[in-house]
């Protein structure tokens, strides 16, 4: 089993900036993707930022420019650096990955369990 542990979400005044990780743990070959997805109340779940095993990012127009998301490969963790925090970016923010449990296995996706970003003054 693979799981996905986030950490660093928190309350911050607009123009604010957060970190976010995300660890992954468990028995697998390899990591392909990983990225960050956000939930809104009464919205329904978004994309926010990927980025591949070779450094590739991929980044919602919402966010490019004020996010940005940076991997450890050997730690087997990514990152969501978010700066200039608007109100609209309040949100559960969710870690996914995809995982090659084993050689020449299939590829799942596995999710973190969400951290709370909440950005008010």
């Amino acid at each position: 089993q693979v799981q996905l542990v986030e950490s660093g979400g928190d309350l911050v005044q607009p123009g604010g900036s957060l970190r976010l990780s995300c660890a992954a743990s468990g028995s697998f070959f390899s990591i392909y993707t990983m990225g960050w997805y956000r939930q809104a109340p009464g919205k329904q779940r978004e994309l926010v930022a990927t980025s591949t095993s070779g450094g590739n990012t991929n980044y919602a127009g919402s966010v490019k420019d004020r996010f940005t998301t940076s991997r450890d490969n050997a730690k087997n963790t990514v990152y969501l650096q978010m700066n200039s925090l608007k109100p609209e970016d309040t949100a559960v923010y969710y870690c996914y990955a995809n995982v090659r449990l084993g050689i020449g296995g299939p590829v799942y996706n596995y999710w973190g369990q969400g951290t709370q970003v909440t950005v008010s003054s």
